[in-house]
């Protein structure tokens, strides 16, 4: 799962698409674990174990879905 993560429409944006929230519920120095909740933001339906640096460096200060988008990195 974790390889179509990685592209621009992949799984995490596709699912922000679609309406669904996510937060980070795992962090390490080289991956973060993401759970997908439903799109009121309550139950967690799956969770993402994202290894890719520059998905992990994309998503570097964000929480959530519900957090501002960095514009400078």
């Amino acid at each position: 799962m974790d390889e179509d993560v990685v592209d621009e429409r992949g799984t995490l944006s596709r699912w922000e698409d679609a309406g669904g929230t996510w937060r980070v519920v795992g962090r390490s120095s080289a991956s973060l674990t993401i759970g997908l909740c439903r799109c009121d933001g309550g139950e967690e339906v799956d969770r993402l174990v994202v290894s890719d640096p520059v998905l992990v460096s994309r998503l570097r200060g964000r929480e959530s879905s519900e957090d501002q988008v960095s514009g400078a990195d």
